[in-house]
């Protein structure tokens, strides 16, 4: 089918004549490089709070970006007007940034092959809003009926599907529909006149409706959202100092993406500002330790069919056993490095410019069965799920909250503990991993990474590890 006739050219008004003209023009002033970026974005957001339907949101965004790389330097602008002139305004202003003669005239454009990682026949967004708005309260139901002590649910579910087009001049046409939905219960208990205590569980990914049937149900992330806070009522402080910590299979794995992730992109060793600059080939961490982020695994929350610059994604060995193997490239990056793309040029809408950013990170599986990992430890904690963090790029320093953590007594989960905090830095902690397990997990799906103001999807992962030495601030007495 011609592109004048597919489904993209009429959802964006656009012929290759309109592209030509586009791209002509933010190249009229110089430049090495200039793309443009359409998308349309369809989202839904429900909110269940005191078993009440508090908020059901429909929105639709249209708009188109345009990026001139000159050297170092980039010029973007955007709008959501598509109109010619409004789009040709765009382009001017992308073009200040650059400077002599014009360097294109007409561009021989090649679509670009695509997967389909998220094979989905109909988009969560495609489907009835009631089918929706039913899932959010059967979530409550189900945390309400699951114990006497819960006292108080909220319960959300947000999907949109974005289409998106993407144009270069170096001649790449390239084209994506991409669905995502993601559902999450908050529960809070009591005993009595005691402290409250709260949980959260949630997940989705690239995915239609039928995965919440047939999955991961609104009754599942219920139930684990008051297992979690029922845990806590039982919590005992958490001891302070420096102790072998076991870090368990999935969630967890956002430590990794934080701590050593964000050290691994691009931007941050071209500056030099990162605790992994200039470290190719040397050992980073423990020889137990390879370290993987991949951007091609079915229907993931971190995964896409074709980066936000229209490189298809891959899967990228960052660190392979112990050894930094290279870092995630996005398209200017990899221009002023002399690399390859790596198909992690990220962005969050069409107002945005691309960044390097992660997809699906993760470590390898290794070798060590998990219940031995826990009985090598006579006294230690055993983190399960984390919550927020803090991480300096430059350092490698991180402060993390554990969420949901345990004490390990000769070799045994005892008591859960409340109050725990992990402090320490990313290459030494992955230096200090003595065993790793052989359960790697993936999250269930619901990883917002924030950078610079943007926020994007991504998925993390993790088997259960051993860290033998991990500071931990508690608040025991």
């Amino acid at each position: 089918m011609p592109f004048s006739e597919s489904f993209f050219a009429r959802k964006f008004g656009v012929t290759e004549r309109d592209l030509n003209r586009y791209l002509a023009e933010a190249m009229s002033a110089g430049g090495d490089y200039a793309d443009i970026y359409f998308e349309y974005l369809s989202t839904t957001t429900i909110s269940v709070d005191e078993s009440i339907v508090k908020s059901a949101t429909q929105g639709t965004t249209l708009g188109a970006g345009i990026r001139v790389i000159a050297g170092e330097r980039t010029g973007y602008a955007y709008s959501d007007d598509l109109s010619p002139e409004k789009i040709l305004k765009a382009a001017r202003v992308a073009a200040c940034i650059a400077k002599g003669p014009a360097t294109v005239d007409t561009i021989g454009f090649t679509e670009n092959p695509t997967r389909d990682l998220y094979p989905v026949l109909t988009a969560p967004t495609e489907s009835s809003l009631a089918e929706r708005v039913a899932l959010v309260k059967r979530a409550d139901a189900a945390a309400r009926a699951a114990d006497s002590r819960v006292f108080l649910v909220q319960a959300m579910y947000a999907d949109n599907l974005r289409h998106v087009l993407v144009a270069t001049t170096e001649g790449g046409l390239t084209f994506d529909r991409q669905p995502l939905a993601r559902m999450g219960v908050s529960a809070y208990v009591r005993n009595g006149e005691g402290r409250p205590q709260n949980a959260y569980s949630g997940g989705g990914g690239r995915v239609g409706l039928e995965f919440f049937e047939t999955v991961k149900t609104p009754e599942y992330f219920a139930g684990e959202a008051v297992r979690q806070a029922l845990v806590q009522l039982e919590a005992v402080d958490a001891p302070a100092g420096e102790t072998t910590v076991v870090l368990g299979p999935g969630w967890p794995g956002i430590l990794l993406h934080e701590a050593v992730g964000h050290g691994l992109e691009a931007d941050f060793n071209r500056k030099g500002v990162s605790a992994f600059s200039n470290r190719v080939g040397q050992q980073v961490a423990s020889p137990l330790c390879t370290v993987v982020d991949d951007g091609c695994i079915s229907n993931r929350r971190g995964s896409l069919n074709v980066d936000d610059e229209g490189n298809q994604t891959q899967r990228n060995v960052l660190i392979e056993n112990g050894v930094l193997r290279g870092y995630l490239h996005d398209r200017l990056s990899s221009r002023l490095l002399r690399a390859t793309p790596t198909g992690n040029g990220r962005r969050e809408s069409y107002q945005h410019i691309p960044l390097p950013r992660m997809t699906n990170t993760f470590m390898l599986a290794g070798e060590s069965d998990p219940e031995e990992i826990v009985k090598s430890v006579n006294k230690g904690l055993y983190c399960a799920a984390f919550g927020g963090g803090q991480v300096d790029i430059t350092s490698g320093n991180f402060v993390f909250t554990a969420s949901e953590t345990y004490l390990i007594e000769d070799g045994k989960i005892t008591r859960p503990v409340r109050g725990a905090t992990l402090i320490g830095n990313g290459p030494e902690s992955l230096k200090h991993v003595s065993m790793v397990g052989r359960d790697l997990q993936l999250d269930q799906g619901v990883g917002i990474c924030g950078k610079e103001g943007q926020s994007v999807p991504v998925g993390v992962g993790i088997p259960t590890i051993k860290i033998d030495r991990m500071t931990v601030g508690g608040t025991a007495k």
